[in-house]
């Protein structure tokens, strides 16, 4: 059995002590994620963003809020993961400048420069020993397939899940699960149902992987 770190939920990156940009991720797929894996029998720590949702009480739990900390808190725990499902949709993009008290209004509108946040996923999985893996998850609005094989080399993946800007805040999902050499399989129904395939998906592509990344 192994020891999985599962990323789950949105971020949040602050302009100002009360204003932040997100998103809708629910945590939900991480939920549903972090169930499947327990059920066969792995161990389970999840890395969550702020979210509704309840985790299994019998999964490591890690809180974060910033792009940042979840970054540094998949830094620390994985070494001792055996690999990695990346289902968070962390922020890409942070503002430039926060200010510390809350911005009035002016009459004239507001400017707000941004900067790239680091790369979770990619950070952890580049610098992965050969006995670990690494699974992430693509949401896509237009050539999803295309984008989705470039995340997946450019970050140096085992497998990636594709799905659409449907499944944020949703209960069920569709998805695509790529490999090296293109979509392997394919799933749809509730976030469940959908989460036990993909945990049965990536340990039989591991079993009969011939590929090191």
């Amino acid at each position: 059995m192994a020891k999985i770190l599962i990323t789950s939920g949105p971020t949040r990156e602050y302009l100002d002590p009360i204003r932040f940009i997100s998103n809708q991720s629910s945590g939900r797929m991480g939920v549903a994620l972090a169930e499947a894996a327990l059920d066969f029998g792995h161990e389970v720590c999840v890395v969550s963003g702020p979210v509704h949702v309840s985790y299994p009480t019998n999964a490591e739990v890690v809180s974060v809020e910033t792009t940042t900390e979840m970054h540094d808190a998949v830094g620390n725990h994985f070494p001792m993961c055996d690999g990695i499902i990346a289902a968070a949709a962390p922020c890409d993009f942070r503002p430039k400048t926060f200010v510390d008290s809350k911005i009035k209004k002016s009459g004239d509108g507001m400017i707000i420069e941004f900067t790239e946040t680091s790369d979770i996923l990619s950070s952890v999985s580049h610098d992965k020993h050969a006995a670990q893996w690494a699974v992430g998850f693509a949401l896509e609005t237009d050539n999803g397939i295309e984008n989705a094989m470039k995340k997946l080399i450019e970050k140096k993946l085992n497998l990636i899940v594709l799905n659409g800007p449907e499944a944020m805040n949703s209960e069920t999902n569709r998805i695509r699960i790529l490999g090296i050499n293109g979509i392997i399989a394919g799933f749809e129904g509730t976030k469940h149902n959908v989460a036990r395939n993909i945990i049965n998906t990536i340990f039989d592509s591991l079993k009969n992987s011939t590929t090191a990344f």
